[in-house]
């Protein structure tokens, strides 16, 4: 991880976008304090999406999750 200063950044910035391509991390600061970090990219595309992985099935011997809170629901009216 590399820290550069903002300014330095904008003056070259084709250099550290090159230590980035290389897989060098970059850490900007604008008046001492870190301001944003840049990252080589990380293509996700051969990954499924959270949304779409299987979740956890809950089920209680003998009977669906959803009956039980259905009854439950009923018994508390």
């Amino acid at each position: 991880m590399k820290t550069v200063t903002f300014t330095d950044f904008r003056k070259k910035v084709s250099i550290f976008i090159t230590e980035v391509e290389h897989g060098e991390t970059l850490v900007l600061l604008r008046r001492g304090k870190p301001v944003a970090e840049v990252v080589p990219f990380f293509d996700r595309s051969g990954r499924a999406p959270s949304w779409k992985k299987s979740g956890i099935h809950l089920q209680i011997d003998g009977s669906e999750l959803s009956s039980a809170i259905l009854e439950e629901r009923e018994s508390e009216i």
